[in-house]
């Protein structure tokens, strides 16, 4: 039970990083046509967002776990 309160602490701060920014851009390349030899792409920006409450799920759960491996870990 060493790994819960590591594991609640990593899931935490990614909950609260995607609190503090909750969304990113990625790029998208398609192929358009294809004749031969030539290809033509298209490239797209595509913004992916991020709900709060996932963040805010993903916080509760990680403080959980942290709680969850120091009181198994009390036990032993």
């Amino acid at each position: 039970m060493k790994s819960l309160p590591i594991i609640g602490a990593i899931l935490a701060l990614i909950g609260i990083v995607a609190l503090v920014f909750p969304a990113f851009w990625t790029s998208d390349t398609k192929d358009v046509a294809k004749l031969g030899d030539v290809t033509i792409q298209h490239r797209e920006n595509v913004l992916h967002v991020i709900p709060p409450i996932a963040s805010i799920a993903a916080i509760v759960v990680g403080g959980g776990l942290i709680v969850a491996g120091v009181v198994l870990k009390g036990r032993d």
